[in-house]
């Protein structure tokens, strides 16, 4: 994912949050709805969320240090992480209990045409904004499913953002749905009951964003593809002749950490390897331009040795099985 992509989505999800938020407070000061007063806070807290994912990206950008010699990248998966945690306290949690507390104690819904217009008006701003995310993530998604492209995606700010504005526009129409019922019954529990039903929407999100950004935060390998393209790149047929072993590595979306031993001819000399372990990384880089930082150790491939340790192909990050 380029991250203008992602800023461009963050940027049209912030201003529909911040517009919509105040919309519906509005409307609840006018109507007393219980679900307005749970969406106003959602929508409210999807503006700090994206703030954070902004930021996260500001602070990603930092140059490495003695301290951070690998650099900041993983702030992005940081800042992402803190999103769920504010999706899943912020808007699920404040939601169940208001909706608890307006089954518990139901009352009409006032000025009725309020949350009504306010609802119609977010439907079509977060549509605005869900299709910005779409639009930016199919540029990026290849073949892949949505479901596929939200667990392997190494830059969380499209998934996430992707997945806050479906949950928007899930939340918006059970609210209306919530409303609509209260008014025409007459009966205020049904607030409640889509108030609840909005709350329940957002906790399953944030769970599912936590996981997902919670083994970004542990790192993740490279994928398949790129897997693949390192291998090719590192073996050159004659100084190279095969990769014993390989590990791989994100340490931010946008850069790739690479570790490997590589086999190397028995009669070679210290320079002719100097000179193929450069050439394997310029290939590499070549072939993988996020893979940043490489790390390559020459060996004498030993068919004993490798028949008694442990088969890398089997390894994260490790030489695929063809």
């Amino acid at each position: 994912m380029s991250a203008s992509g992602g800023t461009k989505a963050i940027v049209a999800a912030l201003a529909a949050n911040l517009a919509i938020a105040v919309a519906k407070f509005v409307a609840f000061l006018f109507s007393g709805s219980s679900s307005m007063l749970a969406e106003s806070v959602h929508s409210l807290a999807d503006s700090g969320n994206q703030g954070l994912l902004l930021l996260g990206g500001k602070k990603a950008k930092r140059e490495a240090t003695p301290q951070h010699p690998f650099g900041y990248g993983r702030e992005r998966y940081i800042y992402a992480f803190l999103v769920s945690i504010v999706l899943f306290s912020v808007g699920g949690m404040f939601a169940i209990y208001e909706g608890y507390e307006k089954i518990k104690h139901p009352h009409e819904i006032e000025a009725w045409y309020w949350p009504v217009g306010v609802l119609v008006f977010a439907i079509i701003a977060e549509t605005f904004s869900f299709r910005t995310a779409i639009v930016e993530s199919n540029q990026t998604r290849g073949n892949l499913s949505w479901k596929d492209f939200i667990r392997r995606a190494k830059a969380p700010e499209l998934p996430v953002v992707l997945l806050e504005d479906l949950g928007a526009l899930v939340g918006l129409i059970l609210a209306l749905v919530g409303v609509s019922l209260a008014i025409v019954t007459g009966d205020g529990v049904w607030d409640g009951i889509g108030t609840l039903c909005i709350g329940v929407l957002l906790i399953i999100i944030a769970i599912v964003l936590a996981a997902e950004t919670k083994s970004l935060l542990l790192g993740e390998a490279a994928g398949t593809e790129d897997v693949d393209k390192i291998q090719a790149a590192l073996v050159d047929g004659d100084t190279v002749t095969r990769v014993i072993h390989m590990r791989t590595l994100h340490l931010g979306p946008e850069e790739l950490l690479v570790a490997a031993k590589i086999a190397v001819r028995h009669d070679e000399t210290a320079t002719e390897v100097a000179h193929a372990i450069n050439a394997a990384e310029d290939r590499i880089r070549a072939a993988v331009p996020i893979a940043r930082v490489i790390y390559l150790e020459p060996d004498i491939y030993s068919e004993a040795a490798a028949a008694a340790g442990e088969n890398p192909a089997t390894t994260p990050g490790g030489p695929s099985t063809h």
